[in-house]
């Protein structure tokens, strides 16, 4: 179904009243309203008593988020759907919600590979591709600062960084080569959007070590496996992956590479913390999530391997 730029939008903007700064911790009941309208067009509504593949997909997403809660029961009713439904209308927890949203989106996701002959066997009107693309509208448009992005929900804390950071670095990341980079990266994100902010400073740095080392391994650069990020960065710039004719503009590059990751993880996230607890801020946390993608796309697109490999998608 196309969206609708209603005259009560044109007119919320105008006011000023559409704001640019995202929230996190609640998702609004219009919002979770629009998410089940996604979802029942795209999964699908049984209304026979005969089950169809759409009664699976809710099964699969209820017995998931079952199994993983140690409960029975999700919500009052009487089907997987009818649970899973009230659980998202009345559910309190963000967190527990945004489980709900990317279990689902992943199925949807599987939908994907079948879906003209999933279409035709339940009443599914929306294709996944076109599903997700609403759900990350819907987020925006409502404020609330997630996406769902190389299959998992993430965390968003400016729509430019986003954009411009890391969309492309998770793009860039999703070839074969990098697959344990892009576990990282993702597992980075994971770990910001619950506030763990050490442990995404230390899968920043995993990521960020695991693209050089991809890079060394490709070019057919001695490297040892225990290379720490400033020795691999070190081997990058011996052997010429900054064009000799571009040096002097990056004079400064090796300085932002070598005290960027690996200081902040170090001074930060990666060592013992003393007698008083570290408290690693949110504001720290993500100039580590965007220093990190910055850097990577631009040692990935340096490399050029994703241009010279067969390249197969996840």
């Amino acid at each position: 179904m196309p969206i609708f730029n209603l005259f009560s939008k044109r007119q919320k903007k105008l006011r000023g009243e559409v704001l640019d700064i995202f929230i996190y911790d609640d998702l609004p009941v219009k919002l979770r309203a629009q998410i089940l309208h996604i979802i029942k067009d795209c999964v699908g509504f049984n209304t026979t008593p005969y089950k169809d593949d759409s009664d699976e997909v809710y099964t699969y997403i209820f017995n998931v988020l079952c199994r993983e809660y140690g409960v029975f029961k999700l919500a009052e009713g009487n089907t997987a759907i009818e649970q899973l439904f009230n659980f998202f209308q009345d559910y309190k927890d963000t967190e527990q919600l945004l489980d709900f949203v990317e279990v689902t989106f992943k199925s949807i996701n599987k939908i994907n590979n079948n879906y003209y002959n999933y279409s035709q066997s339940t009443n599914s009107t929306l294709s996944p591709g076109e599903a997700i693309k609403e759900l990350n509208y819907r987020f925006k448009e409502n404020g609330v600062g997630y996406q769902f992005e190389g299959n998992e929900v993430i965390r968003l804390d400016s729509t430019y960084i986003h954009s411009e950071v890391t969309k492309p670095t998770i793009s860039l990341l999703r070839n074969k080569f990098f697959l344990g980079a892009n576990e990282e990266y993702l597992k980075a994100h994971e770990h910001y959007r619950k506030g763990r902010n050490k442990e995404c400073l230390a899968e920043c740095l995993k990521a960020f070590e695991s693209t050089l080392k991809v890079i060394c391994k490709e070019k057919k650069w001695n490297y040892n496996q225990n290379d720490t990020s400033k020795k691999l960065i070190q081997i990058c710039f011996q052997n010429k992956l900054i064009p000799s004719y571009t040096q002097n503009q990056f004079t400064s590059l090796q300085n932002i590479l070598e005290s960027g990751i690996p200081t902040i993880r170090n001074k930060v996230g990666g060592h013992g913390q003393g007698q008083v607890p570290q408290k690693v801020d949110d504001e720290l946390t993500r100039y580590g999530l965007n220093l990190t993608g910055s850097n990577i796309i631009f040692l990935i697109e340096l490399s050029k391997i994703e241009e010279n490999k067969n390249i197969g998608n996840i």
